[in-house]
C-alpha cells in the first residue's frame, strides 16, 4: 500500500476503492463514510441493480459516484468511440447535473475517466463540440438529452450502468415520458441505480419496472425531516411576510439565508423588496438563465448574497456546506417538497434552523406537512419588535397563487409542453364562459380572425398529432 493510500480514512479503505479514488477522498477531508454511502458502495460494487433512499444531504451523490469510477477504471471500455459514454446519469435539474458532474471530477481527479454536463437553457454547440471526443460518464437532464438524441450527436449504446438521481423529483416535474423514451434506446443488460431523497408509491411502480432483483438501502423512516434542523413557524397575514423577512435578518443577523417562495414572480418581488431594505439578495428559478443562476449561486456561496431567493425546482443542486438557516416563505402545496426544502440545511449532519411562515389561508398545507412528516411544527411568537406596514404601504400582490392536486402552480407552468394535465385556474382571464374583462351582458362575441373557420364551444377538438420520439430541433428543451 501507497503512502498515498494510507494517508486515506481506513473506513474507506475497507470498502474496497481503488487507490486513486481513495487518495482523492482524502484530498477532499473525508474520514468516516456517511450512512448511505457506507451501505450502497459496496452494494454497487458487488454489480447489481440498488434502489436507495436517504434524506437531503446525506451523502447520496458520493454513494454512487465513487463506485461508478471503481467499476469503470478497472475494466476496459467496450469499443470505445467518441460521444459514447460508458455511464449515465440522469438528473431532474440544470443545478444538480453541473453539482454531480462536480463531484465526479473531484472523485476522479487522479483517473483517466472523462466527464461532461449536459442540460438546457445553455448554447448546445459546445455540448456538440465535446461530444465529438470520449466521455466516459455522462450527467445529463432528459429533455436535452433527448434533443440530442434527436440529433444523433450522442450515443447510449455502450451505457454500462444508469442512475436516475432525484428520482422523486423527475417523477413529481413530470419526466417519466421521457425518461421512458431514454430507456428504450440503451442496452438491455446494464447496472441500474435508482437514487431518491423519498420512497414514494410512485417511485416504487418505477423501481419495479426498470429493476432487476434489486438490493434496497433505506437510511432513514420513508419521509423524514433531518433530526438536527430545528423547525419552527411564525403565523402571519401574507401582506405582511416580506416585511417581518427583512426584520428577522436584520434582528438575528443572519448572514446566509436560503429562502423558498412557490412562484418566479414572488422570487423576484421578494429579492427586489429585500434589496431595497438594504440586504443583499439574488433570485433563482426557471425562468432566469444559466448565467444568470450560477452567478447568483456562486455570490450566495461565497458570502456576497446574503439571501437566496428560490423556488423548488431551482433550489435541487444547491449543495453548500454549513448552512445555517432556510426559510419557508410560502408552504409548498406538496407536502414532500417540505422535506426537501429543510433538507437544504443541516447536512451531513450539521445544525440548521427550518423557519415557516404561514399564513391562514396555508393551514391546511401545514397539516398535511406535519402528517407526513409525523411530528408537530413549533408555533413561535413575533418578537414585539416588528411592527407591521401600513395598509397604504403594502403590495397590490402579495397573495400567491392557490393550487393543489400535486401539481405545482405557477413556478411549473409551461415547463413541459404538451401535457395538459392541469384544469384551467379559476382566474384564467379567458376561462371557458368568462366574458372578456369590461364586456356587457349580452354583448357581441368578438369576430373570428380573418382565415380561420369559427367553432362551436361543443365541437369536438381535432385530435392532436403524436409527438416524436426525440426533438429535432436542437435547444427546444429548457432543463
Amino acid at each position: 500500500m501507497t503512502t498515498e493510500t494510507t494517508s486515506a480514512s481506513p473506513a474507506f479503505v475497507e470498502l474496497g476503492l481503488a487507490e486513486p479514488i481513495l487518495r482523492a477522498i482524502a484530498d477532499a477531508g473525508y474520514t468516516t463514510p456517511t450512512p448511505i454511502q457506507a451501505q450502497a458502495i459496496p452494494q454497487v460494487l458487488a454489480g447489481g441493480d440498488l434502489l436507495a433512499a436517504a434524506q437531503t444531504g446525506t451523502g447520496k451523490t458520493a454513494g454512487f459516484t465513487l463506485p461508478i469510477l471503481h467499476h469503470l477504471t478497472s475494466r476496459a471500455a467496450q469499443a470505445p468511440k467518441p460521444g459514447r459514454p460508458r455511464c449515465l446519469i440522469l438528473v431532474p435539474t440544470r443545478e444538480l447535473a453541473a453539482q454531480v458532474e462536480e463531484s465526479v471530477k473531484t472523485y476522479g481527479k487522479y483517473l483517466s475517466l472523462t466527464s461532461m454536463v449536459m442540460f438546457g437553457g445553455v448554447n448546445i454547440n459546445p455540448q456538440f463540440k465535446a461530444l465529438k471526443s470520449r466521455v466516459d460518464i455522462l450527467v445529463a437532464t432528459p429533455g436535452r438529452l433527448l434533443d440530442h438524441l434527436g440529433q444523433k450527436t450522442v450515443d447510449l449504446s455502450g451505457v454500462e450502468i444508469l442512475v436516475l438521481d432525484e428520482a422523486d423529483r423527475m417523477l413529481d416535474m413530470g419526466f417519466i415520458r421521457d425518461i421512458k423514451k431514454v430507456l428504450a434506446v440503451l442496452p438491455r443488460q446494464r447496472q441500474n441505480l435508482l437514487f431518491s431523497a423519498t420512497f414514494s408509491d410512485e417511485i416504487r411502480t418505477l423501481a419495479n419496472g426498470l429493476l432487476h432483483n434489486p438490493k434496497s438501502v433505506e437510511v432513514a423512516r420513508r419521509n423524514t425531516t433531518v433530526e438536527v434542523v430545528e423547525q419552527s413557524m411564525h403565523r402571519v397575514p401574507q401582506a405582511h411576510k416580506r416585511d417581518l423577512l427583512a426584520h428577522l435578518i436584520k434582528h438575528h443577523d443572519w448572514q446566509q439565508v436560503l429562502v423558498f417562495t412557490r412562484t418566479k414572480h414572488g422570487a423576484n418581488k421578494l429579492a427586489e423588496k429585500l434589496i431595497k431594505d438594504g440586504i443583499t439578495a439574488a433570485a433563482i428559478h426557471g425562468n432566469k438563465s444559466q448565467s444568470a443562476r450560477t452567478k447568483a449561486l456562486a455570490s450566495f456561496k461565497d458570502g456576497s448574497v446574503r439571501v437566496l431567493v428560490a423556488t423548488d425546482i431551482a433550489a435541487r443542486g444547491i449543495d453548500i456546506d454549513q448552512l445555517p438557516q432556510v426559510v419557508n416563505f410560502e408552504l409548498p402545496n406538496v407536502p414532500e417538497d417540505y422535506v426537501h426544502r429543510i433538507g437544504r440545511t443541516g447536512r451531513a449532519g450539521a445544525t440548521g434552523s427550518a423557519l415557516s411562515l404561514v399564513d391562514d389561508e396555508e393551514l391546511s398545507y401545514l397539516r398535511d406537512i406535519e402528517k407526513l412528516i409525523k411530528r408537530s411544527i413549533v408555533r413561535v411568537e413575533i418578537e414585539p419588535g416588528f411592527v407591521p406596514p401600513a395598509k397604504a404601504d403594502l403590495m397590490s400582490d402579495e397573495r400567491p397563487p392557490q393550487g393543489r392536486g400535486g401539481q405545482r402552480q405557477g413556478q411549473n407552468a409551461g415547463q413541459r409542453q404538451g401535457q395538459n394535465s392541469r384544469p384551467p385556474q379559476s382566474g384564467n382571464r379567458n376561462a371557458p364562459g368568462r366574458a372578456p374583462q369590461g364586456a356587457k351582458p349580452g354583448a357581441a362575441k368578438p369576430a373570428a380572425q380573418p382565415g380561420r373557420a369559427a367553432q362551436s364551444p361543443n365541437a369536438p377538438r381535432k385530435p392532436r398529432p403524436q409527438a416524436a420520439l426525440f426533438s429535432a430541433k436542437p435547444g427546444s428543451r429548457g432543463h
